[in-house]
C-alpha cells in the first residue's frame, strides 16, 4: 500500500474517532448530539476525502454516509432513535467509507444491545423491556414501519440510551484495531 494511502487512513481514523468521541460526551451529559458536531464531521470528512484522495474516495465517503444513516434512519421513522444518531451515524460513515462500514456498524450494534442490557438491569427494568420487546415486534409485524403509539422516544417513561455512546464504542473499536494493525 502506497505510504500515501496508510497515512490518508490513520488521518480518517482518527478524525472519526474525535468526532465520536465528542458526540459521545456531549450524549450522555445533554441527551442529544449537535447539529454544529454532526453537519461539520460530515462536511469535513468529505473534505478530507476529496483533497486527500479524490474523486473515488469523495464517492466512497458519500456512499458510506449514506448508507450508515439510512439503515440509522429506519430506527429513526419507527421513533426508536433521534435524529442525532442517525446523522452521526452518517458522519461515521463518511469517515469509514464503504470498507469499514459494515464492522463498525456491527460493532456498534453489540455496543447498544450491551449499553441496553446494562440500562436494563442498572435501573431494574428487565420485565418491562422485555414484554416492550415483545410489543414491539408482534406490532411491527403487523404495522410495518409505523410507529408504535406507545412504545416510542415521544413516552416520557421510555428508557432512553445514549446511543452515541454505543456508535463511539463502535467506531473507536473498529478504527483503533485498524490503527493497531499498521
Amino acid at each position: 500500500m502506497p505510504r500515501w494511502v496508510a497515512t490518508m487512513d490513520v488521518y480518517l481514523a482518527v478524525g472519526v474517532i474525535v468526532c465520536v468521541g465528542i458526540a459521545a460526551a456531549v450524549d450522555v451529559q445533554r441527551g442529544r448530539i449537535p447539529n454544529w458536531l454532526t453537519y461539520t464531521a460530515i462536511a469535513v470528512g468529505l473534505a478530507s476525502r476529496a483533497v486527500s484522495g479524490g474523486w473515488r474516495s469523495f464517492l466512497d465517503g458519500l456512499g458510506a454516509g449514506l448508507i450508515g444513516g439510512g439503515v440509522f434512519f429506519v430506527f429513526f421513522l419507527v421513533r426508536g432513535m433521534g435524529a442525532g444518531d442517525v446523522k452521526l451515524m452518517a458522519a461515521v460513515g463518511v469517515w469509514s467509507g464503504l470498507r469499514q462500514l459494515p464492522a463498525v456498524m456491527i460493532a456498534t450494534a453489540l455496543a447498544g444491545g450491551i449499553l441496553a442490557l446494562g440500562l436494563m438491569l442498572i435501573r431494574k427494568r428487565a420485565s418491562t423491556t422485555l414484554r416492550n420487546v415483545a410489543a414491539l415486534f408482534r406490532f411491527h409485524v403487523m404495522s410495518g414501519l409505523a410507529p408504535h403509539p406507545e412504545i416510542n422516544l415521544q413516552n416520557p417513561q421510555a428508557l432512553r440510551v445514549p446511543y452515541a455512546l454505543a456508535i463511539a464504542a463502535g467506531t473507536i473499536y473498529v478504527h483503533g484495531v485498524s490503527l493497531m494493525r499498521g
